[in-house]
């Protein structure tokens, strides 16, 4: 939905009107840098998001990212900092601008969907338009079409207690479009799903999203949903962003533990010299890159390395010992965490672990190929 209320405003802010809920004819990027100082906790990240755009904002609990979304749609005001859509000034505490929530022509999708209970689908999409101005009649006009772009047009006059989850979040979305937004935020939009229908649903609204023409930030704590609903990926640690880029970039090359343990991979520090790594706190990895030199980071998936009983026969460059610490039941399989040097988790099958007899405190040996090491710069 579009955010509503807000404080006074220095500028207003040209929101189109355009009939059937169609996308604007002119489109914004979104940007600025966002400045939040409260008690105990400081966020200033700088943030470009292209017209069409998709951002996925990831982090731990606590790192900023609904703090990040809230300043974007005018419910915290910065401390330092400004904020643009198009042309338009959104806040610059400096300048003394701070334009109210209902004018930034932003639509938002909570975590909660936040839907009206005692309301119609039909008349919870068209409570956009309706809180902008216009008639019930001529609001409706505005939501009917979006109900039969996502697939809502037969539950049109069912109460909010009668969808699925799945339902809630396409008409949560459809109420958001329906505003006519030059911008969209959506705060954890998959959360609230179970796992089958989640599946689903982030499939039905990544294609949703490529039709928008705007910028779009997706704020969430799941690796696999930022992977598959953005271009572009800002990890945020402690008020700060850490990491930012292509998805698969990411994917492929973490530059913190969080985001390597986020998407489930082995991260090591160390030196490299002509395709000899030392890692920090211990042991030596061979890598098959021999022209990286000086700090690096390496990632190892934790299905590239195997486990063993007694030291490995083979053509595995990468042998060494370790004492396992943890496992635990991941899906359809188990990961075992063997502290080293180097420490790392690896992933086995069930049946493995059964014919290991793999107990706490066992001593493994472990070997990885070179050449599913990922190497690069730290």
């Amino acid at each position: 939905m579009a955010a509503d209320g807000g404080v006074g405003m220095t500028r207003a802010m040209p929101v189109p009107s355009v009939p059937g809920g169609r996308a604007p004819a002119e489109t914004f990027g979104l940007s600025g840098r966002i400045g939040v100082e409260r008690e105990g906790f400081s966020l200033d990240v700088a943030l470009d998001v292209e017209p069409g755009e998709v951002v996925g904002v990831l982090g731990p609990n606590g790192a900023g990212k609904s703090t990040l979304l809230r300043a974007i749609c005018g419910l915290v005001p910065l401390t330092h900092g400004r904020i643009m859509l198009g042309d338009a000034v959104l806040d610059d505490p400096e300048a003394d601008v701070m334009m109210p929530v209902n004018r930034r022509g932003i639509g938002v999708v909570f975590q909660e969907y936040r839907l009206f209970e005692h309301v119609s689908v039909l008349d919870n999409v068209a409570f956009g338009p309706r809180s902008s101005g216009s008639s019930r009649a001529a609001a409706r006009l505005v939501a009917h079409p979006w109900l039969d772009r996502l697939g809502l047009a037969d539950l049109a006059q069912r109460k909010p207690s009668q969808l699925s989850g799945g339902q809630a979040q396409r008409v949560a979305l459809a109420r958001a479009l329906a505003c006519n937004p030059m911008a969209l935020l959506l705060d954890e939009p998959l959360a609230a799903l179970d796992a089958s229908t989640r599946l689903e649903v982030r499939s039905e609204l990544r294609d949703h999203l490529r039709d928008f023409a705007g910028p779009t930030i997706v704020v969430t704590h799941d690796a696999i949903d930022a992977l598959v609903l953005a271009d572009r990926i800002v990890v945020i640690e402690d008020g700060l962003i850490t990491q930012q880029g292509q998805a698969l970039e990411v994917a492929r090359r973490p530059a913190t533990d969080y985001v390597a343990r986020l998407l489930g991979l082995n991260l090591l520090r160390g030196h490299a010299i002509d395709g000899e790594v030392t890692v920090d706190g211990g042991g030596l990895l061979h890598v098959a890159d021999r022209s990286v030199f000086g700090g690096v980071l390496v990632a190892i998936r934790p299905n590239a390395i195997l486990l063993h009983a007694d030291r490995p026969d083979g053509s595995a460059r990468n042998v060494w010992t370790g004492t396992v610490d943890g496992i635990e039941v991941i899906g359809d399989r188990v990961r075992v965490t063997v502290v080293g040097p180097p420490t790392v988790m690896v992933d086995v099958t069930s049946g493995a672990i059964a014919e290991l007899h793999l107990a706490r405190g066992d001593r493994v040996w472990l070997s990885a190929k070179a050449t599913e090491l990922e190497v690069y710069r730290g």
